[in-house]
């Protein structure tokens, strides 16, 4: 009816795109299993850097640090997976949406947005203050709720002295959540504290 809100509580399937469509797009590319890379044989079992840890490269605080932990990062550090976990007392659960909370997908970005900024910062002399210029392809493929892990997925697709860009993927059980290809700008350096912060 015109004039009505798309529905929003159901995520249909993503219609197949041709690979040559994909990469013409910008696109992250994924393999067989809709992934960015390979997840057998690494270890996320343990968090290599906390929440404390990602202070010293991230300037976000509070709620709005999306990012709960690392859990692997080759040795370039050109690859990283990341964790949130999705808590049922997040700042979003009443009003996205009642009686069925979601993760907004604007959260998903950010928290894959994130973990982009760490691995630009972690191989900087100094952490940057970055922060976006684009998001592009961005894809939704199932929904997120409280009680999930998501997994994020990030790899590094180029990077200059200021600006970057990577491919990030969120992941609940195997499955694909969204895909995107973010962009980034360091816009000065960050000393790992924030004015009125302790």
């Amino acid at each position: 009816m015109p004039g009505s809100p798309p529905d929003t509580t159901t995520l249909g399937a993503r219609p197949s795109v041709d690979a040559s469509e994909d990469a013409r797009s910008g696109s992250p590319e994924v393999n067989q299993d809709g992934l960015l890379f390979d997840l057998s044989g690494l270890n996320l079992d343990r968090t290599i850097v906390d929440r404390a840890g990602l202070e010293r490269y991230l300037p976000h605080r509070g709620t709005m640090l999306q990012l709960d932990g690392v859990l692997w990062q080759n040795d370039a550090k050109t690859r990283a997976i990341g964790v949130k976990h999705v808590r049922d007392d997040e700042f979003w659960i009443a009003g996205h949406f009642p009686g069925r909370p979601m993760l907004p997908g604007v959260l998903m970005v950010e928290t894959a947005a994130q973990l982009a900024a760490y691995l630009f910062n972690v191989r900087q002399p100094e952490p940057q203050l970055a922060a976006f210029l684009r998001i592009e392809s961005c894809v939704f493929r199932k929904s997120v709720s409280p009680g999930d892990t998501l997994l994020i997925l990030c790899q590094e697709h180029k990077i200059g002295r200021r600006r970057f860009t990577s491919d990030v993927q969120g992941v609940v059980e195997g499955q694909p959540t969204f895909e995107a290809r973010a962009s980034g700008i360091a816009l000065g350096p960050f000393h790992g504290s924030i004015t009125g912060q302790p």
